[in-house]
């Protein structure tokens, strides 16, 4: 199909640059083998600039006037008008029927297409013809031969372009009816990914919830109050305290399912910037971060999947890349989201199995979303990891 389009644009832009080409060339051969005096031909290249210039103006410098029946009519009278004055006053410029018929077919509607050729065609065989015919019978039997020729070749012709404009027109409505299909499929199966995979968690996650509330929230509450007994602990006892904690309010989160921290309070694209400063501040790594299209809400755990592959990736070029700069690129687009994630390390071979979990696990995760996870790399030649997921809305119920 792309071949085919580009050949139906180019096809497109020769359409509109040949009555240009035929009214030049015809009247370049005029100026050079005519024989009318000094100001006949004067007239002629006149109207024949005039006729240049109608076009220029009603047709190539006003796009947008293409689909008004009414000022196309009229700028199709005009071309009719002057081709009649030019092909009657030398036959030579009955080559400018071209523009006739290209303009009958490209401006008007239906069946007037049709109309407009025939016109042009009974002007194309004027034009040949010499003019008129004299009132004598012989004369105009051939002059009416010459035109029912003409009329009948331009109209075949046109009825076969328009169909095949039509059934292409139609291929095309087909094809984007199939894609926007596709990406409707695409969503929902997302989404009902989304919902087998939360309905599946529920039950385990109610047995998480009573193992984790049973051993780790009661071992770290039971931590806690140990080390607060001290009214004055040491260095490492507060730090101690503080991991415990930490770890409690993270078990609690756990159970009850909540978002990660960085998405509680704030959007995917400041808790990505939140999450990336704070890399930059452990490593040292200069790190930053842009969005592309229209930031919105999405589903949560798309927002989830996104922020946990910066976070791994971000891991992942800390732990082994050597990099000296990194970058992240957040892109809404209509129906997916990705997430680009560069750095100029050392690179790895990517069709060498290891025995890492990260890439593994980021893959999976974005997997359960119908998503795609590209991994680009070689030794070094740094790293660029792309993770595309659909982009649910946030309002889709799960």
């Amino acid at each position: 199909m792309d071949v085919l389009d580009t050949w139906e644009r180019r096809l497109n832009v020769a359409g509109h640059a040949i009555p240009y080409f035929v009214l030049v060339l015809t009247t370049v051969v005029y100026l050079v083998v005519g024989t009318d005096p000094g100001p006949t031909r004067a007239v002629n290249v006149g109207i024949a600039a005039v006729t240049a210039l109608w076009m220029l103006w009603w047709y190539t410098l006003h796009p947008g006037w293409r689909s008004r029946t009414g000022l196309m009519t009229l700028f199709f009278v005009g071309v009719l008008v002057s081709y009649a004055l030019l092909g009657l006053r030398d036959p030579l410029f009955g080559f400018f029927s071209f523009a006739g018929y290209i303009y009958a077919i490209d401006v008007l509607p239906g069946r007037w297409k049709l109309v407009g050729v025939s016109a042009t065609g009974v002007l194309a065989a004027t034009s040949l013809y010499g003019g008129f015919p004299p009132a004598e019978l012989g004369p105009i039997l051939v002059y009416l031969i010459i035109v029912v020729f003409i009329v009948i070749i331009a109209c075949t012709f046109t009825t076969v372009g328009h169909v095949t404009s039509e059934q292409s027109r139609r291929r095309k409505e087909m094809v984007a009816e199939m894609a926007a299909m596709m990406r409707e499929n695409a969503g929902l199966h997302a989404q009902l990914l989304i919902q087998a995979h939360e309905a599946g968690v529920l039950d385990e996650r109610q047995r998480l919830a009573r193992e984790i509330h049973d051993t780790l929230a009661q071992g770290f509450a039971g931590i806690i109050t140990q080390l607060q007994a001290d009214e004055n602990p040491p260095r490492h006892v507060e730090t101690a305290l503080r991991l415990a904690r930490e770890n409690l309010a993270e078990a609690r989160r756990s159970v009850h399912a909540l978002r990660p921290p960085a998405l509680v309070d704030a959007n995917l694209p400041d808790a990505l910037a939140e999450v990336t400063a704070g890399w930059t501040d452990q490593t040292g790594v200069a790190a930053s971060i842009s969005t592309t299209g229209a930031a919105r809400p999405l589903h949560p755990e798309v927002e989830v999947t996104l922020l946990r592959a910066a976070q791994e990736a971000l891991s992942n070029v800390a732990k082994h890349a050597r990099a000296t700069r990194v970058g992240l690129t957040l892109s809404y687009m209509e129906d997916v989201v990705t997430l680009d994630v560069r750095d100029d390390g050392a690179g790895f071979d990517p069709e060498v199995r290891t025995d890492g979990f990260g890439l593994v696990g980021m893959r999976q995760r974005v997997s359960r979303l119908a998503g795609a996870l590209i991994v680009e790399s070689e030794p070094g030649g740094g790293t660029a990891v792309s993770a595309s997921v659909p982009a649910i809305p946030a309002e889709v119920a799960p």
